[in-house]
């Protein structure tokens, strides 16, 4: 990831759920919350629900695929949680990217097409 970390420790989860605005599509639920750091923090978290070891990792990493190759799209300064629902256990890739892109949309920290300018997102 270019300009992102990732989110790892508990109470850095906890604070964007307690602290952040959510959207959801059929896919994913996505939760975001403004940090102090001029670069964006990824978390992701697949539950068991969804699928054995190896049906989770392939969702986390198409998830962190589409966020790596997306993430001139998204706004600067975020923690950003993505949560898998059951239902994208057997969708492409394809699918997976379209739907983080829609949530993105949905939390409004996507960036307007040809326009570099941040937008304020609501808190």
């Amino acid at each position: 990831m270019k300009y992102s970390e990732s989110l790892k420790k508990n109470k850095d989860f906890q604070n964007v759920y307690k602290n952040g605005t959510s959207q959801a599509n059929r896919y994913l639920v996505m939760y975001v919350l403004r940090n102090q750091y001029k670069k964006n923090r990824l978390g992701i978290s697949v539950s068991k629900k969804v699928g054995n070891s190896v049906v989770r990792h392939r969702v986390t990493r198409l998830i962190r695929e589409g966020y790596r190759l997306n993430e001139t799209l998204f706004l600067e300064g975020l923690d950003i949680v993505v949560i898998a629902r059951t239902s994208i256990k057997d969708k492409s890739y394809q699918e997976v990217e379209k739907a983080l892109i829609h949530a993105a949309e949905r939390c409004r920290i996507r960036k307007i097409r040809g326009n570099d300018n941040d937008e304020e997102i609501p808190d």
